[in-house]
């Protein structure tokens, strides 16, 4: 492979698992619990970030290292253990795509003022077509990094005329006045829960970066990816700060939006409509192609046929918005449940790094082990602290 290609698909992974993570859930966990926790959500931004860099890293390393999508690693770990992996994957990259498809038509409907639903189909008319050109994969790498990059300019622009309390919110991020499992949860659950964290992992699978040669790569591209949704979470965070530390008033409806609004006015109002519509389509595409990455290895049918199901799922997803819809809360419950399918998805990973018929004579470093066993036990006992607060025990 060429060197700017290969770099290209590098970068291309990275982008791809950010753009996907950076999605209307992501615009309104962020709002949400900013709100409610202040300044001290930096804290919880922290303590995530360090939970997904751990996660992450040892995911797409074995991955790469096995040369093998986590559907096949749990299989042959334990028979019918992929196929319960693939289910849990695709059936929460299927909830997510109905939230994306409504951020579609949200955006488009602050820009333009047309129907939300007319704009969710035009949305899923462009990913559509997104999929069936002829160089799909480097056309997919290419609209993550220009939107993720878009997105990222123009929250920065509301950020700095919201005037946030920096020094606070830097003080806050160490030294939390509270702290919320929930929140930890959601957020780790929307960052590298799910589908998510395998997005990157696949693609670069799929763009033939894997063995142990690649690992430092691929080490890079699952460091960056986080650490381009850390950035952004951080911007829309102050941004949000900022607003409510002046007494503005969020509409529960639309949260983000409100901090847009009151942050810059009309342009402020515009900008939102901007990046969340380019949120929602590049998690349409992320959410998309990572599901069928994990269908596509159990039948030669369904590997030659993947851009037809990847169409599928797209239209299935505009479809049930265009019934149904999809209110703000169904999107931060989402997050969380995926937060909830994390220590499972991860801890096979690292059962897999140490079985030798897998990796044959690679060693994974114990400092990777160890952080990601922490990982599984921490995102257990949040999630048993979460599943609790919703049953009320």
């Amino acid at each position: 492979m060429k060197k700017v290609v290969r770099s290209s698909a590098v970068t291309g992974a990275a982008f791809l698992m950010a753009t996907s993570a950076i999605g209307p859930g992501f615009l309104t966990q962020t709002t949400v619990f900013t709100q409610q926790l202040l300044a001290s959500f930096g804290f919880v931004i922290l303590i995530s970030v360090l939970l997904d860099i751990g996660a992450q890293m040892n995911i797409w390393r074995v991955l790469a290292v096995t040369e093998k999508h986590a559907q096949d690693i749990a299989n042959e770990l334990l028979p019918g253990l992929g196929y319960f992996v693939a289910a849990l994957i695709v059936v929460g990259g299927l909830a997510f795509n109905v939230g994306n498809m409504a951020g579609c038509g949200l955006g488009l409907n602050v820009l333009t003022g047309m129907d939300t639903v007319y704009g969710s189909i035009i949305s899923c008319i462009m990913a559509l077509f997104l999929f069936w050109m002829k160089e799909a994969g480097k056309a997919m790498d290419l609209f993550a990094k220009v939107l993720g990059v878009l997105i990222f300019l123009l929250t920065l622009y509301v950020a700095f005329s919201s005037h946030p309390p920096v020094g606070d919110a830097v003080y806050r991020t160490f030294v939390p006045e509270k702290i919320s499992a929930v929140a930890i949860v959601t957020l780790v659950g929307g960052t590298v829960g799910g589908y998510i964290c395998f997005a990157g992992g696949h693609r670069l699978l799929d763009a033939g970066i894997k063995g142990q040669e690649a690992l430092p790569e691929v080490t890079r591209s699952s460091v960056t990816g986080i650490l381009v949704t850390a950035t952004m979470r951080v911007v829309l965070f102050l941004a949000a700060l900022g607003v409510v530390m002046q007494a503005g008033v969020l509409d529960t409806a639309n949260p983000p939006a409100s901090v847009f609004r009151l942050a810059a006015g009309e342009l402020g109002y515009r900008f939102f409509g901007v990046v969340m519509w380019a949120a929602s389509i590049t998690s349409v595409v992320g959410a998309s192609y990572t599901s069928v990455s994990f269908l596509r290895t159990f039948h030669p049918w369904i590997n030659r046929n993947d851009r037809w199901l990847i169409s599928c799922i797209i239209v299935f997803s505009t479809i049930v918005f265009a019934w149904v819809g999809q209110p703000v809360k169904i999107l931060v419950t989402v997050a969380a449940l995926n937060g909830l399918v994390l220590p499972v998805t991860l801890a096979v990973m690292l059962l897999a790094a140490r079985n030798t018929r897998l990796v044959g004579t690679y060693r994974h470093p114990m400092i990777l082990q160890v952080a990601g066993w922490i990982v599984v036990v921490v995102m257990s006992w949040m999630s048993y602290l979460t599943i609790a607060r919703w049953l009320g025990w």
